[in-house]
């Protein structure tokens, strides 16, 4: 997919923790990356159209925290029929 006009439906998937408030697990933070394999891997293809990559620093007590993370706009010709809502 080389043109933008034939995208009718984009997914975002965050990779990492986007939520000072709520840290992600290890799993959820690979559950998310297994989500976008599958949308670049299975029919319908999707194609990445966007990425955005942001930081923040949090201070917990005396330590001071990066959370780091990737959220990835994936568009596809139409919607696959696996791609649910809860899957994210």
């Amino acid at each position: 997919m080389s043109d933008l006009s034939e995208v009718r439906h984009i997914r975002r998937i965050v990779v990492g923790s986007d939520n000072p408030a709520r840290i992600r697990s290890p799993e959820e933070v690979e559950r998310s990356a297994a989500l976008l394999n599958r949308c670049l891997e299975e029919s319908p293809r999707g194609h990445i159209v966007g990425v955005e990559k942001s930081f923040t620093v949090v201070q917990i007590g005396e330590h001071q925290v990066v959370l780091q993370w990737l959220c990835y706009h994936v568009g596809f010709r139409r919607r696959p029929l696996w791609l649910t809502d809860e899957l994210q």
